[in-house]
């Protein structure tokens, strides 16, 4: 049996069955316009769940949650929703959501949007109703019907788009003609990369089976078109819905089975499919085969882009040949083996040598095979790229270019263009800066056939921020040390990351010594120690603290200094009556105005200011109520001071 890799749920069906599931527990039950996806086994899982179908959205107001299918749905019924104040959630497949615009956007430049596909799906009807007049053709007969209609049809501007599951030889079919007979057309391969892959997978292992099973949904397109591809290379194709389906009699005389799956197909119908497969294949099984028959089965029958594995068998300065275990000789040329015009095969493989290529040109007539190192490791790269969308991988690449609304990352060989908005860096910096730079990114989109690949490094870092956030709240504890980062500043305090997560400290928690403002003490980008002293998880507010509180500054003061001790001080408060000056961190002295100058003054800003450093004299201690009294006068005529105490 060979199963197709490509079978099943694509991201689009994935992601609207997962927004269903989330939206009906969030909202303890909520709407569908029709079927979600096209497969009755998930609408009745969803309808389990409490996603109720409707037909009649006109019934649906404010209060009412909608969840609006992969498919897409019809703009006014997206406007009647809005409108009547209904919560609309979009499960809408980003491919198709990108054709909606680029319908809507044909006719804003005057342009008339042509869709080709079947007219009646919903996906097709849904994207006709973002324009006013648009042309739908399911092949190239209703192109050339068209055409024919009026010569002047050829010089109307057009844009042409696809169905995300049309047949790609439809399309381009169609297109081919449009481009050849119009005089002013835009054409944009709308076809979901996953539709394509999986069409081409089913027809490569169609062309290998006596037999091959098809599994999906009879209203889904996708499925019928997978069973019209296999038609055409297999004598033998069936459609199911399930393993109850499945019959031994299509299996008779069957000596290899293939099995596919539409993209509206969950993995464990696809797995029962598979199982139910084995045990009817076995039971066909009722015939001895004759040492000849055996004999041809154990060769592999070669088909251009096989992948195939073999072993180095000899190695010449020209190519290496390879056994692969088919009836043909294979070889690879040195140009296939490497880009480097320099390299020698030997330094590059050796004999028995396992080795993976692809198949590129076949010759039954004369009996070889030539085979492709270097184009494999392109595929497996392009691939990589592909599944990197599909399962949202994050990939790491360099920064080589800035252009035109955003940069270019290397990943893996390929150019990925990142927009300036998915860049991560604010609007309107400098991007040239990130230059050589290593970046993290999901790959977005990708359209192999255009070399086209977009990526996305904001929602990298977003996602690692949000992780870091989290992994702060769950250990999050009063008294709890973390290293930080000042972010900004305010006339109050600072902000400082402390590793996705902000926190406050106040002024007062920056420094046991009297500040004005935090530039003080800091600058925005400075590494400061903290510790939490309260947060609040529901308004997500934490409060930190710089000072270190197991230091009381009353006890430095004291083991520092004692009654008629000398100490610089600074002053830090000027008031009427004196003037407060800090001699040790944490602890004030009062001067009094008596006690500033050797004569009489008025106000103790005559002599001093605010941040001035001067010497005192220690007058006296107040220990119960932590006062200190701080003399200048003394300082400056003891001797006076001296002859009036003994008088």
């Amino acid at each position: 049996m060979i199963l197709a890799k490509s079978a099943g749920f694509c991201y689009g069906v994935r992601r609207a069955v997962d927004l269903a599931r989330k939206t009906a527990v969030e909202s303890g039950g909520c709407w569908m316009l029709g079927d979600l996806i096209h497969n009755a086994n998930v609408v009745r899982e969803l309808e389990e769940l409490g996603v109720r179908k409707t037909t009649e959205p006109e019934t649906l107001g404010e209060g009412d949650t909608v969840v609006i299918r992969s498919h897409g749905e019809l703009k006014h019924v997206l406007d009647g929703l809005e409108a009547r104040g209904a919560a609309c959630v979009n499960a809408t497949c980003p491919n198709v959501c990108r054709i909606q615009k680029l319908v809507a956007q044909s006719e804003q430049e005057g342009r008339r949007a042509v869709i080709i596909g079947e007219p009646h799906h919903p996906e097709v009807m849904g994207l006709a109703s973002w324009c006013a007049q648009p042309l739908v053709f399911s092949g190239p007969e209703d192109v050339r019907a068209w055409l024919a209609e009026a010569e002047s049809n050829r010089d109307i501007p057009l844009t042409v788009v696809a169905q995300t599951t049309c047949i790609r030889e439809l399309f381009e079919t169609s297109w081919e003609i449009i481009k050849k007979e119009c005089t002013n057309v835009k054409i944009f391969d709308t076809i979901c990369d996953a539709t394509h892959k999986r069409q081409s997978e089913a027809a490569e292992i169609a062309g290998k089976v006596d037999v091959m099973v098809v599994v999906g949904d009879r209203k889904s397109a996708n499925t019928k078109h997978l069973t019209e591809i296999c038609m055409r290379s297999c004598p033998r194709v069936f459609q199911i819905e399930d393993a109850r389906e499945l019959s031994p009699d299509f299996f008779n005389g069957c000596h290899v089975a293939g099995l596919t799956a539409g993209a509206s197909t969950p993995a464990g119908i696809i797995k029962e499919v598979y199982a139910t497969m084995s045990e009817e294949i076995k039971a066909a099984e009722g015939k001895e085969e004759s040492f000849e028959e055996l004999l041809n089965q154990s060769f592999k029958t070669l088909n251009t882009g096989d992948r195939v594995t073999g072993i180095v068998t000899a190695i010449t300065p020209t190519e290496v040949q390879v056994d692969v275990g088919a009836k043909q000789a294979a070889y690879i040329k040195l140009s296939e083996l490497t880009d480097d015009p320099s390299a020698k095969p030997e330094d590059i493989v050796h004999v028995n040598d396992e080795i993976e290529t692809v198949v590129v040109r076949v010759n039954d007539v004369e009996g070889y095979a030539e085979l492709s190192r270097k184009r494999l490791e392109s595929i497996k790269v392009w691939e990589n790229i592909e599944q990197a969308v599909e399962d949202k991988t994050v990939m790491e690449g360099v920064v080589i270019a800035e252009n035109k609304g955003g940069i270019v990352v290397s990943v893996k060989g390929i150019q990925v263009f990142v927009p300036a908005s998915q860049s991560g860096q604010p609007r309107g910096a400098d991007l040239s800066s990130m230059i050589k730079q290593k970046v993290q990114l999901r790959v977005t989109e990708v359209n192999r056939n255009r070399r086209r690949v977009v990526g996305s490094i904001r929602s990298v870092t977003e996602e690692a921020r949000k992780a870091a956030q989290e992994q702060i709240w769950s250990s999050i504890e009063v008294g709890k040390h973390y290293t930080g980062t000042v972010k900004s500043m305010t006339s109050y305090g600072v902000f400082v990351d402390i590793g996705g997560v902000d926190g406050m400290v106040h002024i007062s928690e920056l420094s046991w010594s009297r500040i004005k403002t935090p530039s003080e003490v800091c600058k925005v980008g400075d590494t400061l120690e903290v510790y939490v002293i309260a947060f609040d998880p529901e308004k997500h507010k934490i409060s930190l603290g710089v000072k270190d509180r197991s230091i009381d500054p009353w006890e430095v003061f004291m083991n520092k200094y004692s009654v008629g001790d000398v100490a610089s001080v600074r002053i830090v408060k000027l008031m009427s009556f004196g003037a407060f000056a800090e001699v040790v961190p944490g602890v004030d002295g009062l001067i009094h105005i008596s006690q500033i100058a050797d004569r009489r003054i008025d106000k103790p800003e005559d002599v001093l200011s605010e941040g001035q450093i001067v010497d005192v004299k220690i007058t006296a201690i107040d220990e119960e109520k932590k006062k200190i009294s701080l003399s200048i006068r003394a300082l400056l005529a003891p001797a006076a001071e001296e002859d009036s105490e003994e008088e």
